[in-house]
């Protein structure tokens, strides 16, 4: 493959020309294709059916006698703690059991934070002149959006092959007292696929910083999302690395079954140490009189142990690896060695992170749609929706069908490729 840079203006003409073509055949097939958001499809979702396969006492009893039809456990069942300790690696002490998303728990996390503090605080966070967290990026948008509700000042964190910039994080935390926070997608990051090192965690864990109260927020969303059985990325324990440096409180982990079992009906939760959790207890008091215990209960009689929920995620892999590998050889086979996009190959999670040349990530996202294809809006995956490059898109294969998903990847390769054209010839 020629890259397009190597080209003269002529060559260039006539590939814009037989792009232009290609690009309005697709427009009069009047398609209506979605791949802005992680979403599982309907196969995988049919794979949970069987958690209402349930009958008599066992439904809604634990095996100490709790019945989850009334009020109470305010921080969750037992079994749903000693389930999801096995998933996070940690104490049963260690975990609050709550509704269905942990995007809610995160969001109430940071509302607490602004209105009382976290463990540790001096004064709440909202009554300081200014919040700032750190934001890898590119990240998830919806992390940013709790931060911009708040009107915390988000400062973008360049991403590496083994997690965030921790030369610049280390500096900056260590440096400022407003910097409270960081999110972190710890394990096949959204969207670049990205497992933590070993280092990283250790840093994160030991670094020095100047607020006292500072956290991390680790939403550890795809910890059991691996697609390949034989390329399984690892990843090192923090709070383990937290209590060892000195640092329990410094971490709040977060997971989830909303991509295990089903999105809008799973089980949240949150990890943290012994005087974090305490803390929280205390809002949860105010907040609430219980989660839903009944579904906590149908999901651990389902999912039983981590070895069971392995083997479940196994035929979620076996349905959308097809889907990453439609479109990684389709980018493969129409963009490489062109020299004009470049994009991540994770071993798990639900998102492939592609980059455009500079300046043509919006363009190209609003081409697919006028054709379209509905991709996540260019932008989202850095703080206020503002990527500095204009270069990166998220793609999510998982939704559609893999028919589906053929066309729409063949029309995204002939938009970059059309757009990338336009930029060389100066259009």
């Amino acid at each position: 493959m020629e890259e397009f840079e190597k080209m003269d203006v002529t060559q260039l003409k006539m590939l814009k020309e037989k792009l232009q073509i290609q690009y309005d055949d697709f427009k009069k097939q009047s398609l209506k294709l979605d791949m802005s958001r992680g979403k599982p499809n309907v196969d995988q979702l049919d794979l949970s059916m069987g958690i209402f396969e349930c009958a008599g006492i066992e439904c809604y009893r634990t095996l100490d006698g709790i019945d989850c039809r009334n009020y109470g456990e305010l921080d969750g069942i037992p079994e749903a703690k000693k389930l999801f300790a096995e998933i996070l690696e940690v104490s049963p002490d260690e975990i609050i059991v709550g509704g269905n998303a942990s995007l809610n728990m995160m969001y109430d996390m940071v509302a607490h934070a602004m209105t009382h503090g976290v463990a540790g605080s001096e004064v709440p966070w909202g009554k300081l002149p200014k919040v700032k967290f750190l934001c890898p990026s590119p990240g998830y948008d919806r992390h940013f959006a709790i931060c911009e509700f708040f009107n915390i000042e988000m400062i973008t964190i360049p991403m590496k092959a083994d997690g965030p910039d921790m030369d610049m994080v280390e500096k900056l935390v260590g440096e400022d007292e407003y910097i409270k926070g960081i999110w972190c997608v710890p394990k096949y990051s959204n969207p670049g696929g990205v497992t933590y090192s070993d280092e990283v965690v250790d840093r994160f864990a030991k670094m020095n910083t100047k607020a006292t109260d500072f956290r991390i927020f680790w939403d550890n969303a795809y910890v059991v999302h691996h697609l390949y059985e034989e390329k399984q990325d690892s990843l090192k324990n923090i709070l383990t690395a937290c209590k060892q440096a000195g640092n329990p409180d410094r971490v709040f982990i977060f997971t989830s079954t909303s991509k295990i079992t089903f999105p809008g009906a799973g089980v949240a939760v949150m990890a943290g140490s012994e005087n974090n959790l305490k803390h929280t207890r205390k809002r949860l008091a105010k907040q609430n009189i219980g989660p839903d215990k009944l579904n906590q209960l149908r999901h651990v009689r389902f999912l039983k142990d981590l070895n069971n929920i392995n083997l479940h995620m196994k035929k979620h892999a076996e349905i959308i690896r097809p889907k990453f590998k439609v479109v990684l050889d389709k980018l493969e086979k129409e963009l490489g060695g062109k020299n004009i996009a470049w994009w991540s190959k994770p071993n798990g999670g639900y998102f492939i992170s592609l980059n455009t040349m500079e300046g043509c990530a919006k363009k190209v996202v609003d081409k697919a749609a006028e054709a379209g294809v509905k991709l996540t809006s260019a932008g989202a995956t850095f703080p206020y929706g503002k990527d500095p490059n204009d270069s990166n898109i998220r793609i999510a294969p998982s939704f559609p069908s893999l028919s589906e998903l053929q066309k729409a990847i063949e029309l995204v390769c002939i938009c970059i490729q059309l757009v990338s054209v336009e930029k060389l010839l100066g259009e």
